[in-house]
């Protein structure tokens, strides 16, 4: 590439007239070579491919086709690609590198040719890599080099176009406005250059000097009568790899760099003045003013030469009708929590959006944004205060989703044939529930219902609109409540990994005006506008908040309407207005005394308002009870994962398969039971009555267990059993929901409470055996402690009482062996084995926990609480 010297030691000059030239024959002629079956036979009035193009497959010729679209008016965005004019480049040096090599194996005074032919690929090579290294390091310039090459070849092809077909210029309207104004100006430049006698005045190319004499401002510039935009996009393989926002320096200023982060703010799409058009009211003549940024100086005297020496002076306005606009937006782009070092608080950074990149992103996303990084001058009283300071922004070139909407999902599992037929396996596989409930959070041991419960989380259901414009939602909220150390905040930053857009935060560090909205003045227009809090960047997905009981209860109030109507109601600084907030919360606390303490009520340890409790369609209550073999099953879990770093698979030993699917599929699965039509309860009504009848005896059993009840049950607790039903059926991709979805959504609400059961059993049976030490038995069947189990015991109607009490406790032992005996003489039965014929013999739950603990006491089995299973001695 020529450059000229400038002294002794300076730098060379770019020759840019050499460097359009190189860009002008690259968009000529990169190609790019696809597989003849995915190749599509060409269309009419194509160009036909140069004899051999198509030796290994179908040479399609990238960049042409590019601009043959814009000139047909079915494309405006032509990305030129750094990746491309690098392999433009090595394309060149190896045929460079063959003719020389054909060059040396001739006779003497036979490889002139071949060396031409050599010297000419080594040349082209060389500028491949030199334009690809200054397309990164000077981007804005090569940004306009490639425009002004685009033009002279869409020059051509709209010549090559009115010969081919002359009918579709004509209708134009733009191209034969831009024509007329380009004539006006030849035929007005040609009559100065006469009245002057200047020669070299009429210039056909109305974008460029006249000549000696000519007018600099009668130039029409070339971004007027464009009708695409030019970006760059870098390349995917060294320096353009995603950087962290905290790695940009004042030394990538005008390169091309890639960062990641969360989108927090977006402004409304409005229209930027590209090309500002003037006209004289003296004169008469057209003045344009290229505007680079997003602030100018009109102009406002005629610097027309010579209109005005003798006449009275030149007065511009603006003619909004001549100016040319684009789209434009801005967007706040947030370091990821990941990124942030310790001690620190995240960076932000302005982006700048115009034309085909505006709304490609929204507040909440996680995106990787390419583009580039450019000095922004403060303006007004604010440049008084900086003085040389000034701030920067990103001017995007591409934008990119790196976590996909549930939709998006869909759509390219759709045309995946490896996913598709994983997804296709997996939703014949009758126990997908339960292969994709083991899948969620693998490294956390346990907690079995509580991911079963995150699963339906993250499926939901069908939210559901009425005839009088009533809204039911749909999302399932999950509350996860315990003591210290039993996982919750893992599983919380583990959903906010799995779930395609979730937000995660803190009930300590979050106010109202954080979660919901708050009312900001745009630094730009200085409207006032409202930036979505947490709630609402969560729109669509998951919002998950830790710490839940630390929140003060003016912030928690604030988030009563999310749950329930979905919306988030602003009234302050004149904005009136409601914002979508269709969130699934999920939210993890500590009981009111840092711990479980079961000398006080369930109600006085959940410390939290009825009215919020009553939203949450799951309320887990985790405990830490001691237990042997859970303990050292928990210990060996934790030890294995910190040994090897891979999560161990419970069963394997024993010839099982490990089941579980990864994250990707398993967003996959759900994205595409989310697309699925809605379950239907059926018609009948069958269903319907049996959901009626276990709500009310849901209701009697809290009346009955008074101010120990373990569970606000209101009328929502209805709709809770009817979303996770849904949900449930929604992830088998059923059409109709049917019983056993009514009965695990029971079970859940039920196994919620299990960790109470647990430690409740336990205290019974501790506080047997220091009855049976102190009283010197150590047979397990006696019973000096009166609980009914064994030998003693009084008479009369307390006798009665214990004789019905054992009485009932065999009959549900004798159902569950039934159970036991259809499988076969199972070794282990989980609770939904045998849980659903107790309840439906008139059982209750609680009688059903007392033959479990009664059974774990005589050694008959093992009931295991935390994985949800009892085992036979």
């Amino acid at each position: 590439m020529a450059a000229v010297g400038v002294g002794g030691g300076a730098p060379p000059l770019v020759d840019y007239a050499e460097v359009k030239d190189r860009c002008k024959e690259f968009l000529r002629d990169f190609r790019v070579v696809t597989p003849p079956a995915a190749a599509d036979a060409p269309a009419a009035g194509d160009e036909e491919e140069p004899p051999g193009a198509a030796a290994d497959g179908v040479a399609v010729f990238k960049y042409r086709e590019m601009l043959r679209a814009i000139v047909h008016g079915t494309r405006r965005l032509f990305a030129v690609e750094v990746d491309d004019v690098i392999a433009w480049g090595g394309a060149a040096a190896d045929a460079g590198a063959a003719a020389a090599a054909a060059g040396g194996g001739g006779a003497d005074g036979v490889g002139g040719g071949g060396d031409t032919v050599a010297a000419a690929a080594a040349g082209t090579a060389a500028a491949g890599i030199s334009i690809a290294e200054a397309m990164v390091a000077n981007a804005r310039r090569y940004k306009e080099v490639f425009s002004l090459a685009a033009d002279d070849l869409l020059a051509a092809l709209e010549e090559e176009e009115a010969v081919a077909n002359p009918a579709a210029l004509e209708q134009d309207a733009v191209r034969k406005l831009a024509a007329t104004r380009r004539a006006l100006e030849v035929a007005n430049r040609r009559r100065q250059a006469a009245e002057a006698g200047v020669a070299g005045g009429a210039v056909e190319d109305v974008a460029e000097p006249g000549g000696a004499g000519s007018d600099p401002f009668q130039i029409i510039p070339r971004a007027l009568t464009r009708r695409y935009e030019t970006v760059l996009l870098p390349p995917t393989t060294q320096d353009a790899k995603t950087r962290p926002l905290r790695a940009i320096r004042a030394a990538d200023v005008g390169r091309l760099v890639t960062v990641k982060g969360v989108v927090t703010r977006v402004t409304e799409v409005k229209p930027r003045v590209e090309i500002a058009g003037y006209v004289c009211l003296v004169c008469g003549h057209e003045v344009y003013q290229t505007v680079p940024e997003r602030s100018y100086l009109p102009l406002t005297d005629c610097p027309v030469r010579g209109a005005h020496e003798t006449g009275p002076p030149g007065r511009l306005v603006a003619t909004p009708r001549s100016c040319k606009y684009v789209k434009y937006q801005e967007l706040k782009l947030q370091e990821p929590a990941d990124q942030v070092p310790v001690g620190h608080i995240p960076r932000t950074l302005t982006v700048q959006l115009s034309g085909e990149l505006t709304r490609t992103a929204t507040a909440g996303d996680v995106v990787a944004v390419s583009g580039i990084f450019l000095p922004l001058p403060y303006s007004g009283l604010r440049a008084l205060k900086a003085g040389m300071l000034a701030d920067t922004f990103l001017e995007a070139t591409a934008v990119a989703q790196l976590k996909k909407d549930y939709a998006d999902i869909d759509g390219s599992a759709a045309s995946n044939p490896e996913t598709a037929a994983a997804l296709a396996a997996l939703a014949a596989d009758a126990n997908v529930y339960g292969r994709l409930a083991r899948s969620i959070a693998p490294e956390i041991w346990g907690h079995a219902d509580v991911k079963k419960a995150l699963l339906l989380l993250l499926v939901g259901a069908p939210a559901r609109r009425l005839g009088d414009g009533m809204r039911l939602r749909g999302d399932v909220h999950v509350c996860l409540m315990g003591d210290p150390g039993v996982a919750k905040s893992q599983l919380l930053k583990h959903m906010t990994v799995v779930a395609p857009r979730a937000v995660y935060t803190t009930g300590k560090g979050s106010s109202g005006v954080g979660l919901t909205a708050a009312v900001l003045r745009d630094a730009v227009t200085g409207e006032l506008m409202l930036e979505g809090g947490a709630l609402v960047l969560a729109d669509g997905g998951v919002a998950a908040i830790d710490e839940f009981d630390k929140m003060g209860e003016s912030d928690r109030t604030a988030i009563h309407e999310v749950m329930e109507q979905q919306t988030v109601s602003i009234a302050k600084a004149g904005i009136t207005t409601t914002l979508n907030a269709r969130a699934a919360v999920l939210a993890a606390a500590n009981p009111a005394y840092g711990r479980y303490n079961r000398a006080r009520t369930p109600a006085e340890n959940i410390n939290l308002p009825a009215a919020l409790l009553s939203r949450f369609d799951l309320l887990f209550l985790l405990l830490d009870v001691p237990d042997a073999a859970a303990d050292m099953a928990l210990a060996r879990h934790v030890t294995t994962v910190h040994r090897t770093g891979a999560v161990p698979v419970v069963g394997v030993d024993a010839g099982e398969v490990d089941d579980r699917v990864p994250p990707a599929l398993l967003r996959a699965h759900i994205a595409a039971a989310r697309a699925a039509p809605p379950p239907l309860v059926p018609p009948g009504g069958a269903l319907a009555e049996y959901i009626v009848g276990s709500y009310v005896a849901l209701r009697g059993e809290e009346a009955a267990a008074g101010r120990d009840a373990r569970g606000y049950t209101t009328p929502r607790t209805l709709l809770s059993v009817l979303r996770l039903s849904q949900a449930l059926a929604r992830l088998r991709r059923a059409a109709e929901v049917a019983r056993e979805d009514v009965d695990e959504a029971l079970r859940l609400m039920a196994a919620s409470k299990n960790s109470l059961d647990a430690a409740d059993a336990a205290d019974a049976r501790r506080r047997r055996r220091r009855e049976r030490r102190a009283a010197g038995e150590d047979a397990p069947d006696t019973d000096s402690d009166g609980d009914g189990y064994g030998g003693g015991g009084g008479g009369g109607a307390a006798e009665d009482a214990e004789n019905l009490r054992q009485t009932v406790t065999w009959r549900v032992l004798d159902l569950i062996t039934d159970v036991r005996a259809a499988k076969g003489g199972a070794a282990a039965l989980a609770y939904a084995d045998f849980e659903a014929p107790v309840l439906a013999a008139g059982y209750t739950r609680e009688q059903l926990a007392d033959c479990l603990d009664h059974c774990d006491d005589l050694h008959i089995l093992v009931n295991d609480v935390a994985a949800g299973e009892i085992r036979w001695v």
